[in-house]
């Protein structure tokens, strides 16, 4: 039974994360989480950053560690949760493969119909939106602490926030060496 909610859960995340994985982070947690109930929060942070070093779309990687996760909390044997890892990893890419066998048989075609390009412009913002749903998702008191609980962890947290967005945005630094700067900072500071 929980492979049939694993693969409908992740079809329809992979069919309605419309902007990529970090995208889709908001409705897998809203899924696994809050709906089913799969894994904690703590779990789910661990996936996302356990997702993120690993190569590979974050979607991707998230769906198969959260296809694991939900098997074995659920009892299943480490063999069990590798099928359940294939189960959601094949579910959330389902969807992109016909979409794609679709967009690319018609787009060509349509691309410069007023009712295409009006439904790119539509989900542009919705892209958007999804984007910042993920980015507030990440924002939570497992991430950054809390000034109440570890006042030191919650600003050193918030200023290596600060301090990555500056040196991508303003000095425009290569990524790989905002995060190796990071995590030594990390690992010196707590």
């Amino acid at each position: 039974m929980i492979f049939l909610q694993l693969f409908i859960t992740f079809f329809l995340i992979g069919l309605f994360g419309f902007g990529g994985g970090y995208a889709m982070l908001s409705m897998i947690q809203s899924e696994v989480v809050t709906n089913h109930h799969w894994m904690s929060m703590g779990e789910f942070t661990d996936i996302v950053a356990i997702s993120q070093m690993t190569p590979g779309p974050i979607g991707i990687n998230s769906a198969t560690y959260v296809g694991y996760t939900a098997i074995v909390n659920a009892g299943g044997s480490h063999w069990m949760g590798i099928l359940g890892s294939a189960t959601a990893t094949f579910a959330v890419t389902l969807p992109s493969f016909i979409l794609m066998l679709i967009i690319a048989r018609f787009l060509l075609k349509y691309k410069h119909h007023p009712a295409v390009e009006h439904v790119f412009s539509g989900l542009r913002p919705a892209v958007v939106g999804l984007l910042a749903a993920a980015c507030l998702l990440l924002m939570t008191p497992d991430n950054f602490s809390s000034p109440a609980e570890s006042p030191w962890q919650f600003y050193i947290s918030i200023a290596i926030f600060l301090g990555t967005l500056i040196a991508c945005r303003v000095y425009k630094m290569n990524p790989i060496r905002v995060l190796l700067f990071c995590a030594l900072i990390g690992l010196l500071l707590f």
